[in-house]
C-alpha cells in the first residue's frame, strides 16, 4: 500500500509540475542532455535532445536556433503562452525551459515512440500500427484539437498539424507538439489576421494563403488535420496502383484520386487485412475529404469531426473539395485542385 501512495504521490508531483513549468539554467540544460549527446531530430526552428532529469524520467529538449542571438524569440514565446500552462492529455506536456542570455531551450516530456510520421510512410509492414488503432490515434487527434479551440481560456491555432508533430506515448496515444506557428485568440473572435502564411506547405489551408477564399481562422487547422487524415490512409495505398495510367494521378495526388473511387462507388485500392477495417479506412477518408473543402464555411468545425469518427457508419460523400460549385464564393479564377507543391499552390492563387 506503501508502494501505491507513493505513484500516486509520483504522478501527482508530475502533473503539478505539468501545470507550472521549472525554469532551467543553460548549465543545467547541458547537464540533463548530457551535453547534447543524443540527438532526437532537426527541424527549422531548433535542435531536440533526449535528456534525463532522473533515473526514470526522461524527457525532449529542444535547443532553439535564436539561442545564438539571431531571432526574436517568437517560438520561444509561442510555445510558453500557448502550452506552459495547460494540460491535456492529447497535449505534449511542457515540463520546463530555459531562458538564459541568449541560449533559449524548451524541455518537454519524452514519448518512446517518437512520431506518427514514422508510422504513416514508413515502407516497412512492421510498423502499420492497425486501422483500429489508427481510427484511435486520429479520434485523439481530434480532440486534441478540440481541446486547443474550446477548452483553453483563449483559442489556441496551432496552423501546424501534421504527423510529424503528431508525438506518440508507450501506449500510442497521440500529443500535438510543436507550437511555434501558434497564435491565440480570444473564443468569441473566430477570425485572426496574419502577415503573412504560417505552416508546412501542403498542410496549408487555402484562406492562409489568399483571403480570397474566405478569413483565416480555427477552419484552417481543421484543414490541415484533413491532410494529416488523407495521409495517414495514403500511406497504405497499394504501390501497385501508380503503374496503370488510369490511376497515375494518385501518385501526384492521393486526395483527388481518391475522392473520385469513392465518388463512382468503387473499392478504394488499400491495403486491408480484415473485412471490418474498410469501414474505417474508407471513414477516415471522407472525414479528411470534409475538412479539406476549399472554402473555410463548407468545413466542419472541429466538433462535428469528432462525431463523424465515433460515429459506427462513415459519413455521407461531401461536395468535390477540388472544383468550385459556387461562384459567389470564388473572387479569384477558380482554383482546380490543390498542389503539393507550395511554389505551385502560389502560382495557382497568384
Amino acid at each position: 500500500m506503501k508502494k501505491e501512495d507513493q505513484v500516486k504521490i509520483e504522478r501527482f508531483l508530475e502533473d503539478y509540475k505539468a501545470l507550472k513549468p521549472a525554469r532551467y539554467s543553460y548549465v543545467d540544460i547541458k547537464k540533463i542532455t548530457d551535453r547534447f549527446s543524443e540527438k532526437l531530430g532537426e527541424g527549422s526552428y531548433g535542435t531536440v535532445y533526449k535528456g534525463k532529469l532522473s533515473d526514470d524520467v526522461f524527457v525532449a529538449v529542444k535547443v532553439l536556433n535564436n539561442s545564438k542571438g539571431d531571432g526574436d524569440g517568437e517560438e520561444f514565446v509561442n510555445e510558453m503562452s500557448t502550452i506552459g500552462s495547460i494540460h491535456h492529455i492529447n497535449v505534449v506536456r511542457l515540463v520546463g525551459y530555459c531562458a538564459d542570455g541568449f541560449h533559449r531551450a524548451l524541455v518537454y516530456e519524452y514519448l518512446v515512440n517518437n512520431s506518427l510520421e514514422k508510422f504513416v510512410f514508413s515502407p516497412n509492414d512492421t510498423n502499420f500500427l492497425g486501422w483500429e488503432k489508427l481510427q484511435q490515434i486520429a479520434l485523439g487527434i481530434a480532440k486534441g484539437v478540440e481541446y486547443l479551440h474550446q477548452g483553453c481560456d483563449q483559442r489556441i491555432l496551432h496552423f501546424d498539424i501534421k504527423p510529424r508533430n503528431i508525438l506518440l506515448d508507450q501506449n500510442f496515444n497521440p500529443k500535438i507538439s510543436d507550437f511555434g506557428q501558434a497564435k491565440l485568440c480570444s473564443k468569441e473572435k473566430s477570425i485572426v489576421s496574419m502577415t503573412a502564411a504560417r505552416g508546412t506547405m501542403g498542410y496549408i489551408a487555402p484562406e492562409v494563403f489568399s483571403r480570397n477564399f474566405g478569413n483565416v481562422s480555427y477552419k484552417s487547422d481543421v484543414y490541415s488535420f484533413g491532410m494529416l487524415l488523407l495521409e495517414v490512409v495514403g500511406g497504405r495505398k497499394k504501390s501497385d496502383i501508380s503503374e496503370s495510367p488510369e490511376t497515375s494521378q494518385a501518385q501526384d495526388y492521393f486526395p483527388d484520386w481518391i475522392y473520385n473511387i469513392l465518388n463512382r462507388g468503387e473499392e478504394v485500392e488499400i491495403q486491408i487485412e480484415k473485412e471490418e477495417d474498410s469501414k474505417i479506412a474508407k471513414k477516415l477518408t471522407i472525414v479528411g475529404l470534409w475538412c479539406i473543402q476549399w472554402y473555410p464555411v463548407d468545413r466542419p468545425s472541429i466538433k462535428v469531426v469528432i462525431q463523424m469518427l465515433e460515429a459506427e457508419e462513415p459519413p455521407s460523400m461531401p461536395p468535390n473539395p477540388f472544383t468550385s460549385t459556387d461562384p459567389s464564393k470564388a473572387k479569384a479564377n477558380k482554383p482546380g485542385k490543390l498542389f503539393t507543391s507550395g511554389l505551385e499552390i502560389i502560382s495557382e492563387l497568384e
